[in-house]
């Protein structure tokens, strides 16, 4: 059986059309609105990328109080798979799903650009189809994407293997603490990322690199979440 993919979408996302061509690719994908719910029978819930609200008050503050966040929560619990995608990657440090807060750019600008990752830890299941220290070309867009963990926290997310994926030298052009690009939680079934791997999943942008991780997801096995 297929795994089933479901993207939510919020008021201000604008990758997930994106995303879900980009899931589709791998498995059987739909869109889930905000305001639903009810996310039965997904496998994977990813939270896109885009200015969900407007990015008022703090970008991803708001979201975490929207109707479907309450099961997407609940899916993670439960062992589902959940992927967040640049704000996606937001709304999950604020939702309190995954550690550390993303802060402006060290430069305080939008920048737009493509980056090379290196793959830190291939034991996840989003990263299972990639080998250590393999590096991958995907694209960055973000004005606040600095990833920020105090001492302590930053010490234990490094030391349990959380980093999932980290800026090649010269590459971390927001002031992300260790070069962090993305991290997983402890139990390594929630994973954020700031750049877009749904934008690199073929040759003709430029990059298909992050199709490993969709294909990771497709293959990983589905364990609790909301079927």
């Amino acid at each position: 059986m297929a795994t089933r993919f479901g993207i939510v979408q919020f008021p201000g996302s604008c990758d997930e059309v994106d995303t879900l061509l980009a899931c589709s690719r791998v498995g059987d994908a739909e869109l889930l609105w905000h305001k639903d719910p009810d996310i039965s029978g997904v496998d994977v819930v990813v939270l896109p990328g885009g200015f969900s609200y407007g990015d008022y008050l703090r970008v991803g503050a708001i979201v975490r109080f929207a109707p479907i966040m309450e099961a997407v929560a609940a899916h993670a619990a439960d062992g589902g798979l959940v992927l967040g995608i640049c704000n996606g990657f937001q709304v999950l440090t604020e939702a309190g799903l995954l550690p550390g807060a993303l802060l402006p750019n060290q430069n305080l600008r939008f920048t737009c650009r493509q980056v090379d990752v290196s793959v830190v830890n291939a034991d996840t299941p989003f990263t299972r189809e990639c080998n250590e220290g393999d590096v991958l070309s995907i694209p960055a867009k973000h004005t606040t994407g600095r990833y920020f963990a105090p001492p302590e926290m930053l010490d234990e997310i490094e030391s349990a293997g959380q980093v999932i994926l980290r800026y090649a030298p010269g590459e971390n052009f927001n002031g992300s603490v260790n070069d962090i690009a993305g991290v997983c939680n402890t139990e390594r079934n929630v994973f954020g990322l700031m750049p877009h791997p749904e934008h690199a999943v073929d040759p003709l942008t430029g990059s298909a690199d992050a199709l490993k991780l969709f294909e990771s997801l497709a293959a990983a096995p589905v364990t609790g979440g909301a079927a």
